[in-house]
């Protein structure tokens, strides 16, 4: 035995204080911890008493499990309540997880005496609290944090606030460390107690002073606490050691009656409750995620708990590895400079040890160059910390939960507690079930996964997701448990109510597309016998347009889930009908905000009819546009297709030059539609342009747009939006849409109604800057029109303007920057699209299609695509216009 074990022996044996040993700490205090270790192997008590909820006590041998890994916390639910719920979370540096084990491993009894659960869970709810401050936050009081409790009378103290400002810190948290956390001996021998009657003693004073610090319900647990202490020492004697918020220390040594203790918890509310051990994170431990903790840094405190020696050299070799990790340049000579530096700050700064804040100064001057941004990676990681706990599989759950963990192991989907990307592809099995269990969750309100845009793909057999674990989630698990026992049946039997319940059309599509991703047969023909009620009673044109891109997002996903979706095919089909015979009214006679709303339902209805055609049936209508073009190329082209099944797309055309170019492409498509397509332009300068776009859906939607491009009375973002929609779909010639963009930016056309056509026309990211640079004619347009408005109205437009080409790339601003500057081509008006004789395009541009240069790229995107190339007569492999017509065009399959 050592010189200082005998001596520590010596004063133990020594004069004992009398009563139960009381030791006060901070909750997920490292100093505190090693204190109450220090001060267990000295006392060497009969018994253990911790601060928390006594129902938990069977759970408690649990802590022995080897399986067992910190950090975890106890979580209570209401049974009728699941939502109602309370979490008392223990890291490995927690002083009550310290004193547990130490009690399990030297076979001591070992007890909670805090307020019951049932007790704290009802009291909760009375006031109106949700689950994550209930409960276990109250415990706050007892660390100096705000507890659970609402607005009291006086605002709650910070009691270690209080000392450090005393003892002239300005950050308690600086005070905390210097005091408790870097305590060293310096080789002489410490009475273990003396850290704990030095606190108890300072807290005392407070509490003389500030009374119950603003914690009105602490009176109603020190209460509880004292009556369980009294039956503690009735059965085991005085040779107890009580481990508790120091807070807590000055009220359970006040002697009191055991009748004024029970007066106290008389009349309290009662719920019935369920205790478990649950997983938790060292992000939920910090203050500033959620649970008032009293740390801000649970990986710093975890790394203080665990390191044997040296800890600074220990962190600034912990924080170069992250670097390194990250691709960040780091060697040793950075650590020994870095450690170097917070010794020596905290020696100007007079602190018995280099802290937190001297190391983050050093890590920041040193290894980030003095920035922030590879610092806030050192904060995510390392101070904050992302280790998520372990509880062993004996440990009581609620049996959604169990099948819940079952189908993550047999999945090999790990809960973890950083958020991480998952990638599924659809054809595999594991990634189907996967991704059935992530949407049925979703249903079930449990946020494990969201979600993510993955990268690009027009297919749909992939997905992405988001992930991150919270032990939130386990709350919502058993929240969730009220509607059934396993994942499946619990999203079947929510999926039914919520089809019963929903109020919107919309709402009972999103539905509708819930239940085929997540595969619930059984709830689906109830959700569709509810949408088919919803959709023949909703007439707002704007609700249906909402619910419509569900449907036809549905049906393109029963494709490759091998879903039988016929079904939905007659209710899209019936909702498509109705909303290209109501939109058009619908788009008169509205403000901007309700312009602006209604153009975005345009775009998701014209997406989902792209995907209803060839899935929904229809009924054939007719729909003709015939307009009058001006060129200066003599030429005829006629197409005609006929569809069934097969459309069948014959062109030819005649050029000054006598060329004759003839092409007849069988194209197999599951469209009905039929197409006439005459052009004519003479050298006259006059030409005929007719398209009759006869039977299908896809063709009632163009006669739509057509009406909303050509209507004055339209909003002018909505006017613009369609005629881009025909332009991009080939549904409007380039010279129509010049003409509609001329009349639009007339000059009698208000200003701020040109700019609307504008945003709509060319706003957003996605394409519109490009058009206007491969369309010197709409640019020109464009510029002709802004260069003509007025300057006392410049100003009324300018943020429309500005919010329209903001969303340009750089590249793509840049290039109609130049394009504006260079000016109009010669030889031609860019304005008008008209000049005399054949002046020469801007460099780069064309007035039409360049056919030479298309035939040149065309082998490379056949390759690309995986389309052969058939030999031609010659044994040449054919390219350009008679490839193109020659060669039946190969299906993409359903994910095309």
């Amino acid at each position: 035995m050592t010189r200082a074990e005998t001596t520590q022996d010596e004063m133990t044996r020594a004069e004992r204080p009398a009563g139960p040993l009381l030791l006060g700490v901070r909750h997920h205090g490292p100093g505190s911890a090693r204190a109450v270790r220090a001060a267990l192997d000295a006392a060497r008590p009969q018994a253990v008493l911790v601060e928390g909820p006594p129902e938990a006590d069977a759970l408690l041998p649990l802590a022995a499990d080897e399986r067992m890994r910190p950090p975890v916390a106890l979580l209570a639910h209401a049974i009728d309540d699941p939502g109602q719920a309370a979490f008392w979370p223990l890291a490995s540096f927690s002083p009550e997880w310290i004193a547990i084990r130490w009690a399990l491993e030297h076979g001591v009894p070992v007890r909670f005496i805090d307020l019951p659960a049932a007790n704290s869970l009802a009291m909760t709810q009375g006031n109106g609290e949700g689950h994550e401050d209930g409960g276990a936050e109250e415990d706050e009081g007892a660390d100096g944090e705000e507890g659970a409790e609402g607005p009291a009378a006086r605002a709650p103290i910070d009691p270690i606030g209080v000392l450090a400002r005393t003892a002239g810190y300005d950050d308690p948290e600086r005070w905390w460390e210097d005091v408790v956390e870097h305590r060293t001996r310096d080789g002489e021998a410490v009475d273990p107690r003396a850290p704990f009657a030095a606190l108890a003693e300072a807290m005392t004073a407070l509490r003389e002073v500030y009374g119950d610090g603003g914690h009105p319900r602490d009176a109603v647990r020190e209460a509880h606490m004292r009556i369980q202490l009294r039956k503690a020492v009735k059965e085991f004697g005085d040779d107890i050691a009580v481990v508790c918020g120091a807070w807590h220390v000055p009220a359970l040594g006040t002697r009191t009656t055991l009748t004024a203790d029970r007066a106290l918890l008389k009349g309290l509310p009662k719920v019935k409750a369920e205790l478990t051990w649950v997983p938790w994170s060292h992000r939920r431990l910090a203050r500033h995620s959620g649970y008032g903790a009293g740390i801000d840094s649970p990986g710093w405190y975890g790394h203080l708990f665990d390191a044997p020696d040296r800890p600074i050299e220990r962190w600034m070799t912990k924080v170069a590895g992250l670097m390194r990790d990250e691709d960040r340049f780091v060697s040793s000579a950075h650590v020994i400079e870095a450690v170097r530096l917070a010794e020596t700050l905290a020696a100007m700064r007079g602190r018995p040890l280099a802290g937190l804040g001297e190391t983050t100064d050093a890590i920041r001057a040193v290894m980030c160059e003095g920035s922030d941004v590879p610092l806030a990676l050192v904060q995510d990681r390392l101070i904050v910390g992302e280790a998520l706990g372990e509880v062993p599989d004996t440990a009581p759950a609620v049996p959604l939960q169990r099948d819940l963990t079952r189908q993550q192991r047999t999945l090999r989907l790990k809960p973890e507690a950083q958020e991480r990307e998952l990638e599924l592809d659809l054809r595999k099995d594991n990634d189907a079930a996967r991704s059935r269990l992530l949407h049925r969750l979703r249903i079930l309100a449990v946020g494990w996964g969201e979600p993510a845009a993955g990268r690009a793909s027009t297919g749909t057999f992939r997905e992405s997701w988001r992930l991150r674990w919270e032990p939130e989630l386990y709350v919502q698990v058993a929240e969730a448990g009220t509607w059934g026992t396993t994942v499946l049946s619990a999203a079947t039997a929510k999926a039914g109510a919520q089809a019963a319940s929903a109020t919107a059309l919309a709402e009972v599509t999103a539905l509708a597309e819930q239940c085929l991703l997540a595969e619930l047969p059984d709830a689906l023909p109830v959700v569709m016998r509810a949408l088919a009620d919803r959709a023949a009673l909703d007439s707002d044109v704007g609700r249906l347009a909402d619910a419509l891109p569900a449907l036809a997002r549905t049906l393109r996903y029963g494709d490759v889930r091998s879903t039988d979706t016929a079904a939905l095919a007659g209710v899209a089909a019936g909702l498509a009908e109705r909303i290209c015979v109501g939109l058009p009214p619908a788009c008169t006679g509205l403000d901007a905000d309700g312009a602006a709303e209604l153009r975005g339902r345009v775009d998701a209805v014209h997406t989902a009819i792209g995907l209803l055609t060839g899935a929904a049936p229809s009924n054939p209508g007719p729909a003709t546009d015939t307009s009058t073009e001006t060129g200066t190329n003599a030429d005829t082209e006629t197409g005609t297709g006929a569809g069934a099944g097969m459309d069948a797309d014959t062109s030819t055309n005649a050029n000054a030059n006598a060329d004759t170019d003839t092409s007849t492409n069988a194209n197999a498509n599951a469209n009905a539609n039929a197409d006439t397509d005459t052009d004519t332009d003479a050298d006259t300068g006059t030409g005929t342009s007719t398209n009759a776009d006869t039977g299908g859906l896809r063709g009632r939607w163009t006669a739509v747009l057509h009406k909303l491009a050509a209507r004055d009375t339209v909003a002018g973002v909505i006017r613009g939006r369609a005629t881009r929609l025909l332009l991009d779909e080939g549904r409007l010639a380039e010279d129509d849409a010049a003409r509609l963009m001329g009349l639009a930016l007339s000059p009698g056309t208000p200003p701020a109604d040109a700019a609307e056509w504008i945003e709509g026309f060319v706003g957003g990211a996605a394409g519109g800057g490009m058009l206007l640079v491969h369309d010197e004619r709409l640019l020109g347009l464009v510029d002709a029109w802004l260069t003509g408005v007025p300057a006392d109205r410049f100003a009324d437009v300018l943020p429309l303007l500005r919010r329209t080409f903001s969303a340009y790339e750089a590249g793509v601003r840049r290039t109609l920057g130049e394009l504006v500057r260079r000016g109009p081509s010669a030889g031609g008006s860019a304005a008008t699209g008209t000049g005399a004789g054949a002046g020469a395009p801007a460099p780069g541009f064309g007035q039409g299609l360049d056919e030479a240069r298309a035939d040149a790229v065309e082998p490379v995107l056949r390759l690309l695509l995986g389309l052969h190339n058939d030999p031609g007569p010659d044994g040449d492999a054919r390219s350009g216009r008679a490839g193109r017509a020659a060669n039946v065009e190969e299906p993409l399959g359903a994910t095309g």
